[in-house]
């Protein structure tokens, strides 16, 4: 049984069709690659499951509940402590040290000051950041601020992770250790991922992956071996 799903869904932007009867599902525990090349809509597409964007026709369901009948404030809660995302630059706050970055969902969250820094504390041994959580963004590698911005993803202990271009960012090496960090720790975790790239090296992590082109699942659903 899926835990996230997208039937017929439609976007446009004015007169670009951005998404055009596009399905999928997602299921538990699974890693989930959305292929295609740049504007096919495969962030459209990831934005519209995450209930950030509201599609303009079809349905997304997540938990057997359809996001488009939840109010905002509903959505909101939902990408605070069901969702978890990172993106191709991190998007951490500049001003805040690691540490601080981390915590921030929980704090958003509800969860008092010290148990959410105890918490956002022990995953810096789990992502290799051991002795980094008092630097800030400009302190840090891009690998580093990226592991530092899975943490922060993964902290609230997500239902499902949305990852958009995780390693775009970053050297092939260093985004083959991102990316090998962030499938370990999901896999203990037992979060699903929906990964969104175009680099066939980051899709071969996934358990499936499918096509987006030109606002469309193209292709069948492919089990990566």
């Amino acid at each position: 049984m899926s835990i996230l799903s997208a039937d017929h869904l439609t976007k446009s932007y004015g007169s670009t069709v951005a998404l055009h009867d596009a399905s999928m599902s997602l299921q538990p525990g699974e890693i989930l690659a959305v292929m295609g090349p740049s504007g096919s809509g495969k962030s459209t597409l990831l934005h519209c499951l995450a209930g950030i964007f509201t599609p303009d026709g079809g349905t997304v369901t997540f938990n057997g509940r359809d996001l488009a009948a939840l109010s905002d404030r509903e959505r909101t809660r939902l990408r605070r402590t069901d969702f978890g995302f990172v993106f191709q630059f991190g998007q951490l706050v500049p001003e805040l040290t690691a540490v601080d970055n981390m915590a921030l969902p929980l704090l958003l969250a509800g969860v008092r000051r010290r148990p959410a820094y105890d918490r956002a504390a022990a995953w810096f041994p789990r992502l290799g950041l051991t002795g980094l959580e008092g630097r800030r963004t400009g302190e840090l590698s891009g690998g580093q601020a990226q592991r530092v911005a899975v943490g922060r993803a993964l902290v609230t202990g997500p239902t499902v992770l949305f990852a958009d271009e995780p390693t775009g960012a970053l050297d092939s090496l260093t985004g083959e250790n991102v990316m090998d960090l962030m499938v370990d720790t999901v896999r203990t975790e037992g979060t699903a991922v929906i990964l969104v790239t175009h680099d066939a090296r980051v899709a071969a992590h996934a358990d499936r992956q499918i096509t987006v082109r030109d606002g469309a699942v193209i292709a069948p659903e492919v089990h990566v071996a």
